[in-house]
């Protein structure tokens, strides 16, 4: 392993999951260091996560098994919070990743931050909005089934009854990153994005890719430096307005 990867726990929550997300989740949770911990909750006696069951050992999740105790109580969140609290103290982990839907994980984000690390969520766009808040950047699995099932570009279309938000979120961002020379990096624009929605990401819009998101705006314009070098990098800004005399 590469010592400069962060190490992350993964800690999943299959009754508020899909066995459909797992190759999409793992694929993006490579993107951000490497999985250490791979651990799947659940009451595994209960024929409804016979779908998780079929992936386990494909993907070296190591299932918790969690009985529950008391009908309308969630015996699995507890032992997800308490699992990761004691993760948490080893002190071995960069970041983790919290995979639900579920509201009841929102003070264990904001614990796991205050201490200084990363928390990654996961979960379906019926997330609640205090859960999303509380990490550091959240992930829609529905984005994450849509990438596994295929590689070709995805048509833009939930976008279309709120391009004017889109546009104003972009445009902040862009305008609160601008450099001395009236520049703002792409790398930057991203990490302002998140910053202000951790939820923001570019496939729930219908592109794979942040630049082909601002592209698609039409109000931007781009300078792209040392095409050749194998390092290129992107600039971007708001298109200004042509002065009368301008051509």
């Amino acid at each position: 392993m590469n010592q400069n990867q962060a190490r992350l726990a993964v800690l999943i929550d299959a009754d508020n999951s899909q066995p459909s997300i797992i190759a999409g989740l793992l694929d993006e949770i490579a993107g951000h260091g490497v999985a250490s911990v791979k651990r799947i909750y659940g009451d595994w006696t209960d024929v409804k996560l016979k779908g998780w069951k079929n992936v386990l050992l494909e993907h070296g999740l190591h299932p918790m098994q969690q009985f529950a105790y008391t009908t309308g109580k969630n015996a699995t969140d507890s032992a997800m919070i308490i699992d990761a609290m004691d993760l948490l103290y080893t002190k071995n982990f960069d970041g983790f990743c919290i995979v639900s839907s579920d509201s009841d994980f929102t003070r264990l984000a904001s614990r796991i931050r205050e201490s200084g690390i990363k928390v990654y969520g996961f979960g379906e766009q019926k997330t609640p909005k205090s859960f999303i808040g509380a990490c550091d950047k959240f992930i829609y699995t529905e984005n994450l089934r849509r990438s596994s099932a295929t590689t070709a570009p995805i048509a833009p279309s939930t976008v279309k009854h709120d391009t004017k938000a889109l546009l104003e979120l972009v445009r902040n961002a862009v305008e609160d990153t601008t450099n001395e020379a009236g520049w703002s990096y792409m790398g930057a624009i991203g990490q302002n994005l998140i910053n202000k929605s951790p939820e923001f990401d570019p496939r729930s819009f219908g592109y794979k890719k942040l630049v082909d998101l601002i592209e698609g705006l039409g109000e931007f314009e781009f300078k792209y430096s040392d095409p050749l070098s194998g390092s290129q990098s992107i600039h971007v800004r708001v298109k200004r307005k042509k002065r009368s005399y301008e051509k």
